[in-house]
């Protein structure tokens, strides 16, 4: 059979796997900005394990020759600057922390709780507590692993059978997750008697991860990636105190409402029990949002700026947060900072003659300076008003001053860069509030949920609801969001006063109703097939909850499912 592998054709000999032909054409490498670590077929991820062409001797299955043919004998390798490529390493990377913990310390728990900056945070317990001494080993042990370079056998079980082997090994989790799984089958990875479950494809074998580290905390270890900037190297460790105390506070509140992995949250939904999980997490979002509002009173702040990526809920949140300020005598007042954009053809374009819209550069920095300044004196502005149909600034503005009840809150993506802050601002008088959607609800110990996956479920819901737009529309959109996000937002989060987290525990099981039929709709010839086929599968865990009646009209659930009252003149 012939292929085309990167864009080399090749014959294919029976038997070889994507790996033994990646070495014949020697594309394989030492750098992990240039190694394959898998490869993609019609829009799937196959691992370089995986045999084109098996021998006589042996069956191809159906869902092998379906993709070779869905593929039309076309396969692209998938390296570690590609999103899927840092997925595959991230899962292999676990799989060899975990061994390593099991071959030194077999009677510890590890729960891996969520992913900050380049590090991912993972709780261990054992008796001794894990100490710095034990994290040294640790990382010693599976960096013996990965030179070793064990092979990883991906194995097909009956479900049946993989609860019972996990029932014995005693991951609990993992059997009340299968409990939920609705096909007769689960694949695993393993190597010798050891195995475990990752959310997607791996590596073939241990060697692939060779750029990592290990960083002791109280509560157990902080797994370093590969550096952002030089694949090469692991990442080194920073302090993110306002991210990690928002992680921190979400898997909080999962363990006081009884619901941290989604074998508990299908639990509430089965025993009726939801409801009460919903008033409680409300609950708990406006506790903090007049926590929020008390630092802001008391820092006798005029100005709130907010920023926060998109579909973190930063509309609803300043709705609440205006209400929270009323209460505590305030007159608060909500503009958006996209009334300050540019008209378009002034903004300056990029080589191909595109505008990108989320550069800071299409917002009219200079006058919004001012204008920050001249309130803060007393001095009232006239806000300009931008007119997104003509794509230019209105005629028409509006007048403000700040009494001395007064607080302005403004929102926008780039609430938090310090080029926007006037150079001579009393920056007591401003009051900096990230908002993020940070779940800490996993579908087991080992499988975190990512925060961005959630957001992006938001997104499809609201842009199909309020604008009609299909989800290949928005996934086509959401690689630029993200990279936006990436330069305009994530740099400037540690510089907050405070965060508000407004992922909710209960989310799945709502957005599940609304997306899950647009998913279904996705042909496999789509070019997002792949990420809709990962979120159909990790919708798939959850049960759906018809219960929206309990959801309060100014839940930032509301601003992506519809019902929220604050739209309502």
């Amino acid at each position: 059979m012939i292929l085309e592998i990167d864009g080399i054709s090749t014959d294919v000999r029976e038997g070889e796997s994507l790996q033994d032909i990646v070495k014949r054409l020697q594309l394989d490498s030492d750098s992990l900005k240039t190694r394959p670590l898998a490869a993609q077929l019609a829009g799937e991820t196959f691992t370089l394990g995986y045999v084109p062409v098996k021998k006589a001797a042996e069956e191809e299955t159906r869902s092998i020759r379906r993709a070779i043919r869905a593929a039309k004998g076309k396969i692209s390798l998938i390296r570690y600057e590609d999103a899927r490529g840092k997925s595959v390493y991230e899962r292999t990377m676990l799989f060899v922390f975990l061994l390593g913990m099991r071959n030194l310390f077999p009677d510890a728990r590890v729960h891996v709780d969520y992913a900050v900056a380049e590090g991912i945070y993972a709780t261990v317990t054992k008796e001794p507590a894990f100490s710095k001494e034990d994290t040294k080993k640790l990382l010693k042990e599976c960096r013996r692993i990965v030179e070793a370079d064990y092979p990883l056998k991906r194995v097909r079980l009956d479900v049946d059978e993989a609860i019972e082997m996990f029932e014995k090994d005693g991951q609990t989790d993992k059997v009340r997750l299968l409990e939920w799984r609705m096909f007769p089958y689960f694949d695993v990875y393993k190597y010798g008697k050891f195995m475990d479950y990752f959310y997607g494809e791996m590596a073939c074998s241990t060697g692939y991860v060779s750029v990592f580290d290990l960083h002791h905390t109280k509560d157990g270890v902080v797994i370093l990636r590969p550096d952002e900037d030089d694949y090469d190297k692991p990442a080194t460790f920073k302090e993110m105190p306002i991210l990690a105390n928002g992680f921190k506070k979400s898997a909080d509140w999962g363990k006081l409402m009884d619901c941290s992995v989604a074998a508990d949250l299908n639990d509430l939904v089965r025993n009726g029990e939801i409801r009460q999980l919903i008033r409680v997490n409300e609950a708990l979002h406006e506790q903090e949002l007049s926590r929020i509002a008390d630092r802001i009173i008391k820092k006798k702040a005029k100005i709130v700026l907010m920023a926060g990526p998109s579909s973190s809920g930063k509309t609803t949140t300043a709705n609440r947060l205006a209400v929270e300020l009323r209460v505590h005598g305030k007159k608060p007042t909500l503009i958006s900072m996209d009334d300050y954009y540019m008209d378009r053809d002034k903004v300056e374009r990029e080589p191909d003659g595109s505008i990108d819209l989320e550069h800071v550069k299409c917002l009219d920095n200079k006058l919004f300076r001012k204008h920050l300044k001249d309130l803060l004196e007393g001095k009232e502005i006239l806000k300009p008003t931008f007119d997104f149909v003509l794509q230019k600034r209105a005629s028409e503005g509006t007048n403000l001053r700040l009494d001395d009840d007064s607080i302005l809150l403004i929102e926008g993506i780039h609430g938090l860069n310090p080029m926007l802050l006037p150079k001579d601002v009393d920056t007591d008088r401003i009051f900096k509030l990230y908002v993020s959607a940070l779940t800490t609800l996993n579908l087991d110990d080992h499988n975190r949920i990512q925060t961005t996956q959630i957001r992006l479920l938001r997104r499809m819901v609201r842009d199909y609801e309020t604008r009609g737009a299909s989800i290949e529309k928005t996934l086509s959109m959401w690689t630029s969001v993200r990279a936006g996000e990436e330069r305009w937002i994530f740099p400037f989060q540690e510089q907050a006063d405070c965060m508000f987290n407004s992922a909710l525990v209960y989310e799945p099981v709502i957005l599940r109703k609304h997306i899950y039929p647009l998913l279904m709709n996705v042909r496999p010839d789509s070019k997002w097939y792949e990420e809709v086929h990962a979120l159909l599968k990790f919708l798939n865990y959850f049960l759906d909850a018809n219960v929206e009646d309990e959801i309060p009209p100014t839940s930032i659930v509301r601003e992506f499912i519809g019902g929220n009252t604050f739209y309502k003149k």
